[in-house]
């Protein structure tokens, strides 16, 4: 994976705010995964229009305060486990 293939949430998954942490449900699979607050953010982006992980990096820099190597290293880590457990795809 790299920072520039886009990326967008499965049709088949919803995500709510339970307890001040976003969870996703895959209607399909049954599978739930919680984020936290910057993963939350992620998942917005995600789920509104297919994105880059560059994209969501530049928002999350500009709305927190983290270095880019962390954010960058962070998104891909997500974005890996997001993929593995079906609830992104890579964008055609």
């Amino acid at each position: 994976m790299t920072l520039e293939e886009k990326l967008v949430a499965l049709d088949d998954v919803v995500g709510r705010e339970v307890g001040g942490e976003m969870v996703l449900l895959n209607l399909h699979t049954g599978y739930y995964f919680g984020l936290d607050g910057v993963g939350a953010r992620a998942w917005e982006l995600l789920s509104s229009d297919a994105h880059t992980l560059t994209e969501i990096s530049d928002v999350i820099e500009a709305e927190y305060d983290a270095p880019r190597e962390k954010i960058e290293a962070d998104l891909l880590a997500l974005a890996d486990e997001l993929l593995k457990k079906e609830l992104i795809a890579k964008a055609d």
